[in-house]
């Protein structure tokens, strides 16, 4: 019994080592991190521009949230973010306009996470307009004034050019953050690296390590410039 215990320790100190190898060492191309074939314009200035590419309807993207959202604000002097809501299919656009809608109504900072835990904690589907638009009266916002923003011109353009970015940067899955036009990374793609079946966390922690050092790298290039 204690030679057991002594292999099964042995074991996990070697996958924390493992881990902790990966973690400290700098991220790579086409390891942690891609690099565009096509690099895509930016406008955000002296700064260095993130999109996250997410969708409501992604658990992974439920998850990254928090997370990200405290990664953001510590980033706040550095870098210009967008969010960009994707759609892999018709019936995801509803979504992707509920988010500009919010985006157009001031909206974002008070019901962003809400709409993610009314999704994946209170399991309400929130896929099509009647659901979405009776969520948000039950959110205290005006019924008419926010149909009225949903489908306004403005919004369906904005999903329309959500959908243009998609496929510009060629996203096929979520969440995926764009950095500076030319670099691309995720929580699977950071991870990668790492042994495999990590769990979410860690998967997360990788990504965020991978974007700090994207967001150098792409901020030393615009200095030089």
């Amino acid at each position: 019994m204690r030679l057991f215990f002594s292999v099964l320790a042995t074991i996990c100190f070697a996958a924390v080592s493992l881990i902790a190898a990966a973690a400290s060492a700098a991220p790579q191309n086409g390891v942690d991190y891609r690099i565009l074939n096509t690099p895509q314009n930016t406008d955000s200035g002296k700064k260095v521009e993130v999109l996250e590419f997410f969708g409501y309807f992604c658990p992974h993207c439920n998850a990254f949230e928090p997370s990200l959202s405290d990664w953001v604000k510590k980033q706040r002097n550095n870098i210009v973010f967008k969010r960009v809501p994707i759609a892999f299919g018709s019936e995801m656009i509803p979504q992707q306009r509920l988010y500009y809608a919010l985006e157009a109504m001031g909206k974002t900072e008070e019901l962003h996470k809400k709409v993610f835990s009314a999704i994946h904690v209170e399991r309400k589907p929130l896929m099509k307009e009647d659901a979405i638009v009776d969520f948000m009266v039950k959110q205290g916002i005006d019924k008419q004034k926010f149909m009225d923003t949903f489908n306004s011109f403005g919004v369906q353009t904005l999903a329309r050019r959500a959908s243009q970015l998609q496929e510009a940067y060629k996203i096929d899955g979520v969440p995926t953050v764009a950095i500076d036009g030319r670099y691309m990374t995720s929580p699977s793609i950071a991870s990668a690296g790492l042994p495999p079946n990590q769990s979410e966390p860690i998967m997360l922690a990788a990504a965020l390590k991978v974007m700090d050092f994207l967001v150098a790298k792409a901020a030393a290039e615009k200095a030089k410039k």
